[in-house]
């Protein structure tokens, strides 16, 4: 080989030959295949879509009327991540734990309005939240374990927009 050729790259084996962002196979039964014409807003949570994106805004003039992805899976009761908060320490702290799990959910509908918390269950081996996005439980996750230690498994499903998230922590 002369000096100045670069050798043919190699193959790179498995699902990691390409990053989650470009895996086109990852489907999000919510998400629509055509733009929508703008501007338009939500009926339900106020949202406004225009320049491509979802934001918050007043409502503009003449503006088509819509349900976004994320009322229409709080509406289904469709989650597309869940966080999942166990050990001895959930009971004491449930209060404290919403109330980070909110705050990371208002910083975050700031930018992106469609990034919520669906519901916030209690169970009896703890608490389940229940988000509109893949990010959100990732988010809340962190936050929560930077505030109170514990141990996090972030689990991204293979062939879909799903993320499951389990927090534990036993004092």
């Amino acid at each position: 080989m002369k000096r100045n050729e670069n050798p043919a790259p190699m193959p790179r084996e498995g699902r990691r030959r390409m990053g989650r962002v470009q895996y086109d196979r990852i489907l999000d039964p919510y998400k629509r295949v055509q733009k929508l014409p703008e501007p338009s807003y939500c009926r339900q949570c106020g949202a406004v879509y225009h320049a491509g994106r979802w934001q918050w805004g007043a409502q503009p003039k003449g503006a088509h009327e819509v349900l976004c992805q994320a009322c229409h899976r709080t509406n289904d009761k469709y989650p597309a991540g869940v966080l999942t908060l166990t050990g001895t320490s959930v009971a004491g702290s449930a209060e404290e734990l919403k109330r980070v799990a909110r705050h990371e959910e208002q910083s975050e509908k700031q930018d992106h309005p469609l990034n919520r918390i669906i519901n916030i269950e209690q169970t009896t081996d703890g608490l389940v939240i229940n988000t509109t996005d893949i990010h959100l439980p990732v988010r809340i996750g962190k936050a929560i374990k930077r505030a109170f230690r514990g141990k996090l498994d972030e689990h991204f499903d293979e062939a879909g927009y799903f993320v499951r998230v389990n927090w534990h922590r036993d004092d």
